[in-house]
């Protein structure tokens, strides 16, 4: 059953929508780890192939948002700037290939850790320099505020066919604490390369990492990182503690 007569199918009876039949099997995890109502995970994956459109639509829509970033960057940072559109663009090709029965697990630890981490950095920055955004129409701050929301919600979907595998887990480690590292800490090439955030000002082409902006964005960004590493590892432990893998 191809993609399209498969939600024609769940659109003309929404109870589909909702249930688990062709769906994997709940894992039980504890709440802390598991904390999407079963109905919304069902629902989340039913629709994979929309929440795949739309998180590619958003890579889009990001890749476009950075655009200035990207001129005053040097071209070889470039992969290391667009974090969001990065972690949607994961997350549509994990849904993808999981709807595909070709599911990645370095892909799945990649699209979590990506969608934990900015789903929960953006809404963090925008509140913490709430003033210095009002340059922003209300409807971008709340599209920004509650879309990078949403990521935190697929992030975890993932659970739910992820084994979250040692290996696949340092992968992601190595990425993001990468990012973090030439973002805020040691730039290889110029100033640290973190998303732009208004309180830095930017003077000939320049960012200005001024204090205590530039801190208060770098421990929302390792902190999360290490957050996502601890429950991407409990995550693997109860599964396999659990014979869910």
């Amino acid at each position: 059953m191809d993609a399209v007569t498969r939600l024609r199918r769940l659109l003309d009876d929404p109870r589909r929508l909702f249930g688990d039949d062709s769906l994997p099997a709940t894992t039980e995890l504890p709440r802390w780890l598991s904390p999407l109502p079963e109905w919304l995970e069902n629902f989340g994956l039913n629709v994979a192939w929309v929440v795949v459109v739309i998180n590619l639509v958003g890579t889009a829509f990001g890749f476009w948002y950075y655009g200035f970033q990207f001129s005053i960057e040097p071209l070889v940072m470039w992969p290391f700037v667009p974090d969001s559109p990065v972690a949607t663009l994961f997350i549509a090709l994990s849904l993808a290939l999981w709807k595909l029965g070709r599911s990645n697990e370095y892909l799945n630890a990649l699209a979590f850790f990506g969608c934990l981490k900015l789903g929960l950095w953006t809404p963090y920055v925008l509140l913490a320099f709430k003033s210095d955004f009002s340059y922003l129409h209300w409807a971008m701050y709340n599209f920004l505020f509650w879309s990078h929301l949403a990521m935190v919600v697929e992030a975890f979907l993932i659970q739910r066919y992820a084994k979250f595998p040692t290996v696949a887990i340092f992968v992601a480690v190595v990425w993001y604490g990468f990012n973090d590292l030439v973002d805020y800490f040691v730039p290889l090439v110029g100033t640290p390369h973190h998303t732009l955030i208004p309180a830095e000002p930017i003077v000939d082409g320049v960012v200005q990492h001024v204090a205590p902006a530039h801190e208060l964005a770098a421990a929302g960004a390792v902190v999360l990182t290490l957050t996502a590493t601890f429950l991407a590892f409990a995550t693997g432990v109860e599964k396999v503690e659990r014979g869910a893998v």
